[in-house]
């Protein structure tokens, strides 16, 4: 007897989400997440104010937190959520959008777990420019660096002593790595 596994859909997500369960879809597959801790959240908020504080004024975007979700696939599902993420306002529009965006990020920002190793935040680097995100930060608290990762296969790693810079995704937006760190 073989049993059919029902794959969820991201108005399933979204229905899970309001009765507590947090998570993720891969191919219409939940996969659970779980809060990461303060320090984590810490570094998520530090990121998202800098990123605002940049990009407000001048009204070039929107920046999201995690429980904000993009539905990256469909027919299955894939639902991912960045730490951080930062859409281009031409991009997104002005209209109100409740559920996930359909629009991919222009930058996301992932924030290494204790739980996490470094291949995986790798190869989720690696996801998020596949589904066409243009650049890619990987905070490591432990290491007090930042993995930026772009299109291409290299990846450079950006110190505390360097400032992590917006590229051509953010012109003129600069932080200096130190800052996302420090209390």
């Amino acid at each position: 007897m073989t049993t059919e596994t029902r794959l969820l859909t991201a108005e399933d997500l979204l229905r899970l989400h309001s009765k507590g369960v947090r998570g993720e879809l891969t191919l219409g597959v939940l996969h659970r997440t779980m809060p990461t801790g303060r320090e984590q959240g810490e570094i998520a908020a530090k990121m998202s104010f800098e990123l605002l504080s940049f990009v407000k004024p001048s009204r070039l975007g929107i920046v999201t937190t995690s429980d904000s979700g993009v539905r990256l696939q469909r027919d299955p599902d894939t639902v991912r959520e960045a730490d951080v993420a930062y859409f281009a306002s031409e991009r997104v529009g002005r209209q109100r959008e409740t559920g996930y965006s359909e629009i991919v990020p222009d930058l996301v920002v992932e924030i290494e777990s204790p739980s996490d190793d470094h291949h995986d935040l790798y190869n989720k680097a690696r996801m998020w420019l596949s589904y066409g995100v243009q650049l890619v930060w990987v905070v490591h608290p432990d290491a007090r660096t930042v993995d930026v990762h772009r299109g291409d296969s290299l990846v450079e790693t950006v110190s505390e002593d360097d400032d992590l810079s917006g590229q051509d995704i953010l012109p003129g937006y600069s932080c200096p790595v130190a800052s996302i760190f420090n209390s």
